[in-house]
């Protein structure tokens, strides 16, 4: 149905900055929003970052200020900076999306395989 590709992750100091990107590709008719989360160790997910289509973003208070998502087309880009150690964590793109499929149109979420981003002090 719909493939998600992340790249991005790594390793940095923190105070330095980190890239993310996710490519939707597949049955897509429509995108509803496309987001990132993270999950820390022994955490629940959560939401980072979120931009719906032709609304505006919104943030986590934790990242207000540093980090920026972005779109265009099909691809979301979470630009992180000033990075802290408490931002460690593996980071999930999320889209939600609209396929057409045997005469109906599926709603579904999707998500990314996850990338690694750790923040050493």
């Amino acid at each position: 149905q719909v493939q998600l590709v992340e790249s991005g992750g790594g390793l940095v100091q923190a105070g330095g900055s980190l890239r993310l990107s996710c490519a939707a590709s597949g049955n897509i008719f429509s995108i509803n929003a496309m987001g990132w989360y993270r999950q820390a160790l022994g955490k629940q997910r959560e939401l980072v970052a979120a931009i719906p289509s032709g609304g505006r973003s919104n943030y986590a208070d934790s990242v207000k200020g540093r980090f920026t998502i972005s779109r265009d087309n099909a691809t979301v880009y979470l630009q992180m900076n000033s990075l802290k150690p408490e931002d460690t964590a593996v980071y999930y793109c999320n889209v939600r999306a609209t396929s057409y499929i045997s005469s109906s149109y599926l709603l579904k979420d999707y998500w990314g395989q996850g990338t690694q981003v750790t923040v050493s002090s």
